[in-house]
């Protein structure tokens, strides 16, 4: 009895071993698709399969079952559901941009029913599956030894169809997944065309060909951004929309109707979905939901009650059903001859493409090119003959059998074996003058086409044409127009502004930074030297800082002394009673540790050209609003800052306006916009105003025409004077004076440029706030010492001031507001 060796192993090792070759075996030969032929194992040895039984697009269907069996018994080591599944996937115009099987049967439908059973369905191949296949027999791809050894596989098709990004894939391997939406058929092909002929080409040239993905079930796509980000980094998340639209229903009532749903949507599941969210009263004025669709399309009808909203009934079922969905993008495949996984950019995919078709063709170049020399040697040899016919024929007569006939010729007229061979497998008929011509002919024919194919293997670009050509083929045969529809600059997200009210609000912010929200009812407009209400409990040495009135769906920009700023919503801020303290901000947005908010803007769309900001330091800067369009979660760089200098304010403007800088001393300059060039949002600007030492800016502002300047001191001091009393100086000077201060301990506490009807909102540090008219505030010159605008209490002092326009009622309903965010 033999014994085996012991050795010992370590099971860690063991595992981690035996692991990794599972988990490569899942990634290459199961659930992720090549880059080149962009097909799974499965699919691919479905198709060739087909192919090599002869079920093409001409010929009769056949039993799905007979497919099936023919795969398993020659290819695929896998269960018959498998390949079953992945064969009627394949059929289904809903899964599939352009399905490469013509199915015949019930192979399922969009309301998630399951295809027949494989005995009842038929299949042949479609006639866009055959351009992956076409050219298989010229030695274009490798193939390789099925799993017993007894039949050969394509390893990859020659794929003249870009069918990666054109039907896309989804598959879960083993630590990673990819998920490539559908496309285009014409687009892509004017993208290849184009890449290569701009082989420099960027993601945004391409994106001008191909906007987007192109689902089957068509529908809507949110916004840009996620398709560029896909498209630039290989992942990225866009936003799917059903198309609807509204319909009356009779009785004063309205039904909303839905024609396309996002891709992957199971149209029974949606309607059971919306059912169960009424009953259960997420959603108010549905009354029924019906399936109306047939063979002329989708038509799901949501019925609405008499006095439901259609738009707000719309908004709440993109929110909480699958009328609207992310599609989350993951371009990950096989690169370097199926061999590893990679994430691809779109520029990439489409070089992956093109490197393909080029081997494919170099290949196929060659076979054509050895036939063709074969076939001109044996073309030789025949006219070799022809011209010593009676000499052949008397070399033939004379040999005793046909291999020294063979061999007499071989040596009598120097020919080589198969040229003999040709000659004694020579027709009589051949030997007629026409068919000698014909010979001489197919020679010259032959002789050409050996010329044209060096030609190609000489010259790459001839190649590259080649593959347009057959792009441009395959657009005039196959390209239909775009399903999918994108909708640019649209977020998608169906947030709660669409469900609640535009209404006006007051926003504070603490310097511990609490922040919270209220209707700006709550306080009344008092007269000039009033001491307020209550606004707000705030902890121990908590001050507020910053007050701002907006609308509930304006969008919130917190600029912080770090030179970031951060987004949300207006609405998203918690709703408080007046003598709350409110939410720390750190729960909204990712402020870093030890970050503080120094200005706060509220802004409506961001089609204003500017934002002009200024630093307590005294710099000035001035960028396009749009840079701040999309904010990310943990914020963006908003201006660059030197050591030691704390962004303080933010103003939204159209590029004409004068600049305003006021400083804690009592000092304004008023200069042009135009000496402030745009700058990127990480520029760090210029010098604004020249500051004496120990003076800090404190405000800045827009000039408007015929309007005023409003001073407040920390005292409670204030005036209101006419901007045309403030000369236009040179950016960089030290400014005039703009009020005198009554003693050395007070100094300016804020600024802003109002006019007669404006609301103005004072805040104290003790939390104290008063509203009142700017008519109330006297208008003195500028080198007066103002009037009490409001009777700070002692120890308190003016902490923020917020500027609206009032509505036809006098209520601050109107423009946007302007924030005051004093330093002091």
């Amino acid at each position: 009895m033999e014994i085996g060796i012991v050795r010992p192993v370590s099971i860690t090792n063991e595992m981690r071993t035996a692991y990794l070759s599972y988990a490569m075996s899942v990634i290459v030969s199961r659930a992720l698709p090549d880059a080149r032929d962009g097909l799974k194992p499965v699919q691919r040895r479905i198709l060739y399969g087909m192919w090599d039984m002869g079920f093409r697009s001409n010929q009769p269907y056949k039993k799905s079952a007979r497919i099936v069996g023919d795969v398993l018994g020659k290819m695929h080591p896998h269960g018959d559901s498998a390949v079953y599944d992945a064969l009627a996937r394949m059929a289904q115009p809903w899964s599939m941009r352009y399905p490469l099987i013509d199915g015949q049967g019930n192979f399922g439908s969009i309301d998630g029913d399951p295809p027949a059973a494989m005995r009842y369905t038929e299949a042949r191949l479609a006639p866009i599956a055959e351009e992956l296949l076409s050219e298989i027999d010229k030695d274009t791809v490798d193939f390789r030894d099925n799993f017993d050894g007894s039949y050969r596989e394509p390893v990859v098709l020659p794929a003249i169809l870009p069918n990666l990004l054109l039907n896309g894939a989804s598959g879960i391997a083993v630590g990673m997944a990819t998920n490539i939406p559908p496309h285009n058929l014409g687009e892509l092909c004017d993208a290849i065309s184009y890449l290569i002929d701009h082989p420099e080409a960027t993601v945004e040239e391409l994106m001008e060909i191909i906007p987007g993905p192109d689902f089957p079930t068509a529908g809507l796509i949110l916004g840009t951004e996620g398709i560029l980000a896909a498209y630039s980094t290989g992942r990225g998340q866009i936003t799917l929309r059903a198309k609807t639209h509204i319909e009356e229903a009779g009785r004063g009532a309205y039904m909303i109707v839905v024609t396309e749903l996002p891709y992957q949507v199971n149209k029974a599941r949606l309607q059971e979905r919306i059912a169960e969210l009424v009953k259960d009263r997420k959603i108010e004025g549905i009354r029924d939901v019906r399936d109306e669709s047939d063979r002329n399309g989708m038509r799901l009808v949501i019925l609405l009650k008499q006095d439901a909203q259609p738009k707000k009934v719309l908004n709440a079922l993109y929110k909480h059903t699958q009328m609207q969905t992310t599609f989350g993008i993951n371009m990950l495949a096989l690169v370097e001859h199926g061999r590893q996984p990679r994430v691809l950019t779109l520029k990439r995919l489409l070089q992956e493409y093109i490197n393909h078709r080029q081997e494919v063709i170099r290949r196929r170049t060659e076979f054509d090119l050895a036939r063709a020399r074969e076939r001109a040697h044996i073309l030789e040899g025949l006219k070799i003959a022809l011209d010593n016919l009676d000499a052949v024929i008397q070399t033939i007569r004379d040999s005793r059998t046909a291999e020294s006939a063979r061999n007499n010729l071989m040596r009598n007229f120097s020919l080589t074996e198969r040229q003999a061979q040709a000659i004694l497998e020579l027709q009589l008929r051949r030997l007629a003058a026409l068919e000698r011509q014909k010979i001489e002919e197919e020679y010259r024919e032959v002789i050409k086409l050996i010329a044209e194919l060096e030609d190609i293997l000489a010259n790459p670009r001839k190649v590259l044409h080649l593959i347009k050509e057959d792009l441009s083929r395959l657009k005039e045969k196959y390209g239909d127009p775009r399903r999918t529809r994108i909708i640019p600059d649209v977020t998608g997200e169906v947030s709660d502004e669409d469900l609640i009210p535009d209404v006006r609000v007051m926003i504070t912010l603490t310097d511990r930074g609490y922040i919270k929200r209220q209707l700006p009812d709550a306080y009344r407009t008092q007269r000039r030297g009033g001491r307020g209400i209550k606004g707000m409990l705030t902890r121990e040495q908590d001050i507020v800082r910053h007050l701002l009135t907006c609308n509930s769906l304006d969008n919130l920009l917190f600029f912080t002394d770090r030179g970031k700023v951060y987004q949300i919503k207006a609405h998203e801020v918690p709703d408080s009673s007046r003598t709350a303290k409110g939410l720390p901000l750190v729960n909204l947005v990712s402020l870093e540790p030890g970050e503080q908010v120094t200005s706060m803007l509220a802004v409506r769309e961001f089609d204003a050209e500017y934002l002009v900001m200024a630093t307590v330091r005294g710099k000035i800067k001035r960028t396009q609003l749009r840079e701040y369009s999309q904010v990310r979660s943990n914020g963006l760089i908003a201006i660059g800052l030197e050591e030691g200098d704390v962004l303080g304010w933010v103003r939204v403007s159209h590029g004409h306006e004068d600049i305003l800088l006021t400083t804690a001393r009592g000092q304004t300059l008023r200069f042009e916009q135009s000496e402030v060039r745009p700058m990127g949002r990480p520029a760090t600007g210029v010098i604004g105003i020249n500051l004496a030492e120990g003076d800090r800016v404190v405000s800045m502002d827009l000039a408007e025409e015929g309007a005023d300047l409003l001073v407040v001191t920390a005292r409670g001091i204030g005036k209101r004077t006419a901007l045309s009393e403030y000369p236009l100086k040179g950016r960089a000077t030290g400014g005039v004076i703009t009020i005198k201060l009554r003693n050395e301990t007070d100094e300016v506490a804020a600024a802003a440029v109002v006019r007669e009807h404006s609301l103005l909102t004072f805040i104290t540090t003790g939390g104290m706030v008063m509203r009142t008219s700017a008519s109330e505030i006297s208008r003195l010159g500028r080198a007066t010492q103002g009037v009490t605008v409001v009777n700070v209490a002692s120890g308190d002092r003016v902490a923020a001031l917020s500027v609206e326009d009032p509505d036809e009622n006098g209520n601050g309903n109107g423009a946007a507001p302007t924030l005051i965010d004093p330093m002091g």
